[in-house]
């Protein structure tokens, strides 16, 4: 393949979000980059240094000279494609790579000789070679390894993480070929100061990616089935683990809802690509069956625990704080909160939802309903932390609570003195 300096490098990102931004950020340090997105207001806001997934400062935008654009026309110009888009999953928790195709056919209309495209979205081992390379090859005319060549490099991104940013967590990379794999693991050893790890095969890469999450997501069905079962018994579930951590060896996970656009997600590409092939992964799917459980477990225990106070529950009000899958981060995607909030409404409650780090306007389009602004000026009969935003971790609760009233702590932070129950 062809080998280029420095100063002949052109990247070209695909997708701006959470993941592509940054690493658009990083590169453009470096390289000529252009950073193309199908959401005009998202261009508008990076032309105009801001960043709605807050990954990034204004300081930082000003500064960086990316060509953003809603024109895949700019991309021609490009040597390098790296896709960023999202790879989420549909109503039936099969994979949706509607998103990555197009990105596919986008890169494919700009491909050239030498080119080099690499993939970050998460996907199934097989995808990138099995899916998106067919859609490369069709729409450009060129072929793989003899015209031009491809890689996978999983993205690491925590939303809301301050402390493993993108430079500080080690890349795994991995080409179509021995020279493209060096190449592509010498481009990110570039911008990544934690270093890079050149796996065996794209294949490999793929799977070292929906492993991760999938372990996680494992982990955590554990300690969510051990909280179902002390809930039973009247133990508390932290006072288990904090005895439990003594151990040398514990691993100290805990329980909670499992949302997100990684954890909960990507074990059902895994165990898609597994049942392709004909086998039913056992332990990967029973553990997203007891974290998808868990909203239902919380609303129904507030439920009684209202009950049990002599509450009605019927037109009662109820407060949730916290929307975001996860604390101090603004997105949205996928978070189970929402399986609370409807799990209430269910019940003929009057559900209100607070959450000063997410957007308004997001949660309108997502979900239908308005954020609160306000929370002390309502009666509420229940109120769940889901959320352990800062926010929240400093909030007075004695200024929220009453004899009438259940308190539900889903990620342990509140005062026990004001909660009725937690996980």
């Amino acid at each position: 393949m062809t080998s280029w300096k420095s100063d002949e490098v052109r990247i070209g990102v695909i997708g701006l979000g959470y993941v592509g931004l940054p690493l658009a950020l990083a590169f453009a340090e470096k390289f000529a980059v252009t950073g193309y997105d199908i959401n005009g207001n998202r261009i508008q806001e990076l032309k105009g240094n801001k960043d709605s997934t807050l990954q990034v400062s204004a300081s930082e935008l000003t500064v960086s000279k990316i060509n953003f654009t809603l024109d895949s026309a700019e991309l021609k110009n490009c040597n390098v494609f790296i896709v960023t888009v999202p790879t989420p999953v549909d109503e039936g928790k099969s994979p949706d790579l509607v998103p990555l195709l197009r990105a596919s056919e986008t890169v494919g209309k700009h491909l050239k000789k030498g080119d080099v495209v690499v993939y970050e979205s998460t996907v199934y081992p097989g995808c990138t070679e099995e899916d998106c390379i067919p859609v490369l090859e069709s729409i450009s005319g060129l072929k793989l390894n003899t015209d031009f060549y491809c890689g996978y490099s999983p993205e690491r991104i925590s939303p809301g993480d301050t402390l493993h940013t993108l430079k500080k967590i080690v890349k795994v990379t991995s080409g179509s070929t021995e020279e493209s794999a060096d190449f592509i693991d010498g481009l990110y050893g570039q911008i990544i100061d934690a270093g890079t790890y050149k796996a065996k095969s794209i294949k490999v890469a793929e799977a070292a990616k929906a492993i991760e999450n999938a372990q996680r997501d494992i982990n955590i069905s554990f300690v969510n089935e051990l909280a179902l079962m002390f809930d039973k018994m009247g133990i508390d579930t932290s006072d288990v683990l904090e005895a439990a951590s003594t151990k040398w060896n514990f691993l100290k996970f805990k329980p909670g809802l499992v949302g997100g656009h990684c954890i909960g997600v990507d074990p059902y590409y895994l165990a898609h690509k597994a049942e392709l092939l004909g086998y039913h992964p056992e332990v990967i799917l029973s553990g997203r069956r007891v974290n998808d459980y868990m909203a239902t477990f919380i609303a129904s225990k507030v439920v009684k625990l209202m009950l049990a106070k002599g509450l009605a529950v019927k037109n009662s009000r109820a407060l949730i704080l916290g929307i975001t899958f996860k604390e101090n981060c603004p997105d949205i995607r996928n978070t189970k909160v929402i399986d609370i909030y409807r799990e209430l409404e269910q019940y003929g409650m009057q559900v209100d939802v607070h959450d000063p780090w997410a957007s308004g306007e997001e949660v309108q389009k997502a979900f239908g309903f308005s954020l609160v602004e306000e929370i002390f000026q309502n009666s509420y009969q229940a109120i769940i932390l889901a959320v352990a935003h800062q926010e929240f971790i400093a909030l007075d609760f004695s200024l929220l609570m009453g004899e009438s009233r259940v308190v539900f702590d889903t990620k342990s932070v509140i005062d026990r003195r004001w909660v009725d129950a937690r996980l």
